[in-house]
């Protein structure tokens, strides 16, 4: 049943013809403000759909190898749907202030101590319990510009929202280039100094969104050494080898391989759910290659961030039909956050996540999709 009702949602989701960019009503939220889509197409027949509330990507449709179209990105099928539910998984959503944890849900700054609302045990996650950027409206503008189509949004987090002193202003980019890649610039400034760690939460699946899990998927990785954690999922300062233990990506394995060992680092539960350090070759260096070997589609990431995050989904409860009519269910996708490291509030040594108000936060990712031939 599962693989029937994606079959009719991957032939549901025909190309635009030709490119360009639109905006379109999607809905009211609960407290009665209208949200807007945005749809950017090129000429190759991709296109992406980013919603008002929460920056957040719906869809990216991209086809196979043989030119069939398919959504590549989980995510729900209503404005309602995120509301109520995207605070378990943020699907597809912008993430912060602060993208991963906060050890004890506090930290000082200028000799003051601010204290966030813990949401995972004694820290805070992704800025802490209180309503983050994926859940607020941001404003769209959108962008017409010589080889490409995008969309401004901006959003303004007041001082001491989700604890963080400063008034921050952020603003996420999306282009849509000729070439099928999705740019995503992000761009923050700050009333007073202020942590920020800003991401993208999809979660991909090539073989379409609905399809079933990820196992088969290859992934690459440009890593030779991960972020050691601690029991809390805060990290140790260490970056030990991933040679010879489950995290090693370096060239190109299935997901599934390696997913339920037990060997360290990985935990009793199974799944991926770590950060990697990248290996740094330009300021824009590749990141992670995810390739479905039996649609063709492949996925290249390269980012200014520091370290990648992949998050095979444990958690998903298998509770939430998702837009293609389908219950999803935990490694149905995989999420491959570019970001810097959780907790670098307290490590100097880490790079530096500190904001200032004389200071402007810009990072970039490229998500460039491919099709390759049977191998």
């Amino acid at each position: 049943m599962r693989l029937a009702a994606a079959a009719l949602a991957l032939a549901a989701a025909a190309p635009a013809a030709g490119a360009g960019v639109t905006r379109a009503p999607y809905g009211v939220t609960t407290g009665g403000e209208p949200v807007e889509q945005v749809t950017l197409a090129n000429d190759h027949g991709m296109i992406v759909k980013i919603i008002g509330y929460g920056a957040t990507i719906t869809d990216i449709v991209v086809p196979d190898r043989s030119g069939r179209p398919a959504n590549v990105v989980l995510g729900y099928a209503s404005l309602a749907e995120y509301e109520a539910k995207n605070g378990k998984n943020r699907f597809g959503a912008t993430i912060g202030r602060y993208a991963g944890r906060i050890a004890g849900a506090r930290f000082a700054v200028d000799g003051r101590e601010y204290r966030l609302v813990p949401n995972d045990g004694p820290n805070a996650l992704h800025g802490g319990a209180a309503p983050g950027l994926d859940s607020k409206l941001w404003a769209v503008r959108t962008l017409r510009e010589r080889g490409a189509v995008g969309a401004a949004f901006t959003c303004t987090s007041p001082d001491g929202d989700q604890g963080f002193p400063g008034a921050v202003t952020v603003t996420a980019t999306y282009r849509l280039l000729p070439d099928d890649t999705l740019r995503v610039d992000y761009e923050a400034r700050t009333t007073r100094t202020t942590p920020i760690n800003l991401t993208n939460h999809a979660y991909f699946n090539l073989a379409g969104a609905g399809s079933g899990g990820v196992g088969g998927q290859r992934l690459r990785l440009h890593a030779a050494r991960y972020v050691e954690t601690d029991a809390r999922g805060i990290p140790t300062g260490r970056f030990p080898p991933v040679a010879g233990t489950p995290l090693d990506f370096r060239r190109p394995a299935a997901i599934g391989a390696r997913i339920d060992s037990r060997a360290p680092p990985m935990g009793e539960r199974g799944g991926y759910n770590h950060a990697w350090l990248l290996d740094r070759s330009a300021p824009l260096a590749p990141a992670a290659l995810l390739e479905d070997p039996a649609s063709g589609r492949a996925l290249e990431i390269l980012t200014t961030e520091p370290a990648l995050q992949v998050y095979t989904g444990d958690y998903i409860d298998a509770k939430d039909v998702g837009a293609q009519g389908v219950v999803y269910r935990p490694r149905d996708g995989v999420a491959l956050e570019t970001m810097h490291l959780s907790d670098s509030v307290h490590r100097p040594e880490f790079p530096t996540t500190w904001l200032r108000p004389e200071e402007t936060f810009r990072s970039t990712t490229l998500y460039r999709f491919t099709r390759r031939g049977r191998r």
